[in-house]
Parts: C-alpha cells; structure tokens; sequence
C-alpha cells in the first residue's frame, strides 16, 4: 500500500520547530581545526528519528552506516528554529556537516547562506515540492501534522476545532508554543488555513486559551502526558505520535476539521536535510546524505521509522506503512508557500501573542 496519503489541496500557509533540548555528543572540531579526512561527520538534527531506547529510525541509520563506511556520527539534538539559530552562530568556526529540520526553518537556513548545494544520489526520486529547485535541501522522511487524544478517556476524538473549546477540556488541553516548537507553530498555521485567514483564526486561538494548560517549548513532552490522562488534548506530528505508540498506548492521531461536516486537513512537516556550507567533513556529508535517500534506508522509514519514505519509488507494504495510510484516509493535504510562512512568520507569531495575551 502506498505509503503517501490522499489528494493535495490549495496554497496556504505552514511552519516548523524551535527550542533547544541537545542530545548526544559534539566531538567535531571547528572548521578551523577540523581533520577534513577524519572518519566520522556531526549531524544537527530536530527530534524525532532518534529513540531513547535505542530503537529509532536514527539509531538504525547511524549504526548501519559507520559499519558500511567506517565514518561515526556525532548527533546533536534540538528544536529546528534552535539548530538554525545555532549554525548561524558558528559561521565563523563551523561544527555541523549535516543539518536535518523542519519547513520554514530549512528555507531559512538556505536564506541565512548556511548550506552548500548537494543533490543527493536518489533526490532526483523526491518530488519537487520536497526539494529545494536549487539544491540546497531535500526531503529525507515525509511527515504530517497532528493533535493526539487519549484514547481511554475519550471514546472518539473531537471531530472539529470548535470542539477543542467544550469547557470538558479545560485544562486538560495544550499545545506547544507557536515560534517555539515547529509543531506549535503548525498549530498557528493549521488555523490560518482553516479558518481562511489571520482575523478569524486569531479571534479562535483566543477564544481557545480559555483551555490551554500553557505554554511547552516541546512537543514531545505533551505526548507522554495525554497518554497518563494528565492532558485530553495536545498537537503533535504523525511520525512521532506513531512511533511511540509502543510504549504510549493510549494516544491516538486526530485532524480537526475547520467546521461541522467538513474534511479534515492536515500538512507536510518532512524532515529535510541539506549539506552545511563550510562543513569540515564535507565529502563525509554527501556520503551520508546520500545514504539516506538510498532505497533500502527509505523502504525502513516506515519499518523502523514510523514515518513516510520521501523517494516516490518507494512504496513499503510493512504493518507500519498500512498503519500510516489507514491514518491518513480521508484527510485532505495542503500545500503551504513556505516562502510566504518563512518571509512572514513573525508577523503571525506576534497576532498569536496579541490574540491570546501569551
């Protein structure tokens, strides 16, 4: 079965990640003081891909392709906004080789001149609105927006946004903070869309503080506590909720509909790595890059990964990959212009902070 969902939609608006949470180790010298022909590479990374069991989409790539090269991964973990903001501060004395985050931040970095143009082997298998025209990126695991719910509690999820403000969710619901968290921001993105514009979803996002628990500069922190009970609600992104599902049973992945009887929407939030301009590892970096766009590492993405391959070509039949698509039956895919979201995101992240007062 296919592991890419249904129909795209119109052209609105999107976002992606932000704080700051390492993980892992930094042993990459500056690239003033780099072994260029040193046999290991430093990756900056959002989370997602990497367990903390040691079981993640990451962990496999990582292990697999020191043993098939000889080169060692040194991962360094954060928010998408974060590892941008933190490339950008090393300009003068590089670390990273690779950079993997989240729509707009990967079209920021590009705009910062912090990648060097690599078109991996296999991108070419990538469609083009999860590439860069010019090379400086490419989607390396396809993902989506997301609320989760829990399961025990609710007998269904809540079909619309409007149902998101029932006084039975009153401090029971939250989602992380827009200019933050990427899949905060994607809260603030999903609302302009469905609500057709800045005016409307604000007047919303206001109405719906009323049950926001507050402010979370991670995602990933709401995930374990809808499945205790502690939250009802929160966002997320399909990758991950579904990933951890194992060990969180009682989540489940919902899309809110903009009104009663409409379609639920949801969008892209892939993972998109680019080469880092000045990287000290630079011949080290396309390798890795190119491995992972490589078929078998895109057939494991769903496999082992939870995600959804981005080579067209590939199209896994694992119970994770007929898993994804039964989720994703039924929901409508928009496209965002992510150049709009990255040249105006400020903009939007400030109507939110007037409109809920956070």
């Amino acid at each position: 079965m296919p592991s890419r969902p249904p129909r795209r939609l119109s052209r609105p608006l999107l976002a992606g990640a932000a704080a700051l949470t390492l993980a892992g180790s930094l042993t990459a010298c500056g690239a003033s003081a780099a072994d260029p022909n040193a046999k290991e590479i430093t990756v900056y990374s959002a989370d997602g891909l990497k367990s903390e069991k040691g079981d993640g989409f990451y962990d496999k790539v990582f292990k697999d392709f020191e043993k098939q090269t000889g080169i060692k991964v040194n991962y360094v973990e954060s928010g998408s906004g974060a590892a941008v903001q933190r490339l950008a501060r090393e300009r003068t004395n590089t670390k990273a080789d690779v950079l993997v985050t989240l729509p707009p931040f990967i079209q920021q970095a590009d705009g910062k001149g912090l990648l060097d143009t690599y078109r991996p082997q296999g991108s070419d298998q990538v469609a083009a609105a999860d590439k860069d025209p010019g090379g400086k990126w490419v989607s390396v695991v396809n993902n989506y927006f997301c609320f989760i719910y829990n399961k025990k509690e609710l007998p269904k999820p809540p079909a619309t946004w409007q149902d998101l403000t029932d006084h039975r969710f009153a401090g029971k619901l939250q989602y992380s903070t827009p200019g933050v968290a990427g899949d905060g921001t994607a809260v603030l993105i999903k609302a302009l869309h469905d609500f057709g514009g800045q005016g409307p979803a604000m007047d919303f996002l206001k109405k719906l503080q009323a049950n926001n628990v507050g402010p979370s500069s991670s995602t990933g922190q709401l995930a374990p506590k809808t499945d205790k009970g502690e939250l009802l609600v929160a966002n997320g992104d399909v990758q991950m909720n579904y990933a951890n599902t194992k060990t969180m049973p009682n989540q489940g992945i919902f899309f809110p509909a903009a009104k009663p009887g409409a379609r639920p929407t949801t969008f892209a939030l892939p993972y998109a790595a680019g080469l880092v301009k000045g990287a000290p590892h630079a011949d080290s970096a396309r390798k890795f890059l190119d491995y992972l766009l490589s078929k078998p590492v895109q057939e494991e993405v769903s496999a082992v990964g939870g995600g959804f391959a981005a080579r067209k070509d590939v199209k896994p039949t694992d119970p994770n990959a007929t898993a994804l698509a039964k989720i994703m039956n039924g929901v409508d895919i928009f496209e965002p212009d992510w150049n709009d979201i990255d040249k105006n995101l400020d903009t939007y992240v400030n109507a939110w902070r007037t409109a809920t007062g956070s």
